[in-house]
């Protein structure tokens, strides 16, 4: 058999195969509707601009595994989130790349974006829903990464996206993306909350230029908050293994929730409440959550107390009421 009768009959063989893929793919849009899940791949350039991605490096030729893939540069239309062909007007390419694959020459590496561990399609299409269609688990591809630093995974809801798009923006914005690497998470199950984090640190940053007597910027005092304030309080939520019974809430979570008991315990009993610290917040979490308290956790020695703004406002000439964490270092930090 010649080796064109041979590419025409994989050439056939591979519109029957395109059928049957588009009918897979009309079923499968169907119960993505019905999950809640969207149907389309992801849009790289949706991707990009959300999360501020900008920084480029090329990692080389490796073997990408095809369900990491979830989204393209220009066709994300084109294919269901599965990589299913949506449209008959890609029969025919999606058939000679079916026939390409099984002839001698093959096809060439494809070429993809990678964000955090999932991939997008920059040139290729075709040949990874090919691919997948005919079961195989992985494709060569040459890979260039954009660095972000929060967590993508195929599947995402367009509600798990947001809270993506929220977290990546509080990074950018306090520049501890870039300043606190190896951070431990800061990630709120609730996005609506990560500006009541960033209240924090404005108010850190005012406080951190009373006492130095010059200007600080936002990502310096972000940097001094974590450090000072919210890793002492994680650290304390870790050595208790708290979230071990509370699965549904992250660190931060806690976190926000002691600062926000702390807040209202001293606007409760004033001047004899500024003996709390976030071991008392955290004894009154787990009996409020009616767990067991470790006995090690009534003597935790944490210098953490709250105060009241206004006790700071007014050193700094300001009259507002609010509420201050004083850090183990015995600097003010604002709650």
């Amino acid at each position: 058999m010649s080796e064109d009768s041979t590419f025409n009959q994989n050439y056939a063989e591979g519109k029957r195969a395109f059928q049957n893929a588009r009918r897979k793919a009309f079923w499968e849009d169907i119960m993505n509707l019905l999950r809640g899940k969207s149907p389309e791949l992801l849009s790289f350039d949706d991707i990009k601009t959300r999360l501020r991605l900008r920084q480029e490096s090329y990692k080389g030729l490796q073997d990408v595994p095809l369900d990491r893939i979830v989204g393209s540069v220009g066709r994300y239309r084109d294919f269901s989130s599965s990589f299913l062909p949506k449209g008959n007007e890609i029969q025919e390419r999606w058939s000679r790349v079916y026939a390409k694959i099984h002839s001698m020459e093959g096809v060439p590496p494809i070429e993809l974006y990678k964000v955090d561990d999932v991939y997008f399609v920059r040139d290729g299409n075709h040949r990874v829903s090919v691919a997948r269609e005919l079961g195989a688990k992985t494709i060569e591809a040459h890979v260039t990464e954009l660095p972000t630093p929060v967590d993508l995974e195929p599947g995402m809801t367009p509600e798990e996206l947001d809270a993506a798009t929220s977290h990546a923006a509080f990074l950018e914005e306090t520049g501890l993306g870039r300043s606190r690497r190896h951070r431990q998470a800061i990630k709120l199950s609730e996005p609506s909350r990560y500006p009541d984090l960033l209240g924090h640190i404005y108010l850190h940053a005012a406080i951190m230029e009373h006492e130095q007597g010059k200007p600080v910027t936002l990502e310096q005092a972000a940097a001094d908050w974590y450090d000072k304030v919210y890793r002492p309080a994680v650290t304390l939520i870790r050595k208790y293994e708290i979230l071990e019974r509370f699965p549904d809430r992250t660190e931060t979570d806690l976190y926000l929730w002691l600062v926000d008991h702390l807040r209202d315990m001293r606007e409760t009993y004033g001047d004899e409440a500024k003996t709390r610290t976030f071991s008392h917040a955290l004894t009154d979490f787990l009996m409020e959550n009616r767990v067991d308290i470790p006995k090690s956790l009534l003597v935790e020695d944490d210098d953490s107390v709250i105060i009241t703004r206004s006790q700071v406002m007014k050193a700094v000439g300001r009259e507002e009421e609010e509420n201050i964490v004083v850090n183990p270092n015995g600097n003010t930090n604002p709650t």
